[in-house]
């Protein structure tokens, strides 16, 4: 399977390839050491607000935030499908942050803040945990009645 999978429509793939070459932040490849910020872990429950921070300066030229290999957001474009995905507008000047609202298991994992200056492109990376709800049942008896099918 190519870079952008068998069923994606080939305008899909192109802009795909665009947006990596533009930020300079190839798949599967990670940033050297010397291009990382340090990696935070953001642990909230189920069904509750996620808010990932970018800390950023006057010298970015373009930022984005992706997941995995999801653009959720390219500037102030949205990219994501997701309605959950928000930027948040009232932040600071120096702040690139989005907010993932009624989070689930599904929403748990590796996130990057892509950051290109006039330097060099620049990653700050997130890990989103998510706890999920246990189930208690009390009671003093739970009835069960199987059925065979037939068999």
């Amino acid at each position: 399977m190519g870079i952008c999978g068998y069923f994606v429509a080939p305008w899909k793939c192109l802009v795909v390839i665009g947006v990596r070459l533009l930020f300079l932040v190839p798949a599967g490849v990670p940033a050297r050491s010397g291009d990382s910020f340090s990696k935070d872990n953001i642990t909230v429950r189920q069904g509750d607000s996620a808010v990932l921070k970018c800390t950023v300066d006057s010298k970015v030229s373009r930022v984005a935030w992706l997941n995995r290999t999801t653009i959720l957001y390219a500037g102030a474009d949205k990219w994501s499908l997701d309605p959950r995905v928000v930027r948040m507008d009232n932040t600071p000047v120096t702040e690139y942050s989005i907010k993932i609202q009624n989070v689930n298991v599904h929403d748990e994992g590796p996130y990057v803040c892509s950051i290109l200056t006039s330097n060099k492109p620049k990653s700050s990376k997130v890990h989103l945990i998510v706890q999920g709800t246990a189930l208690l049942l009390l009671s003093d008896s739970v009835r069960f009645t199987w059925f065979t099918c037939g068999l």
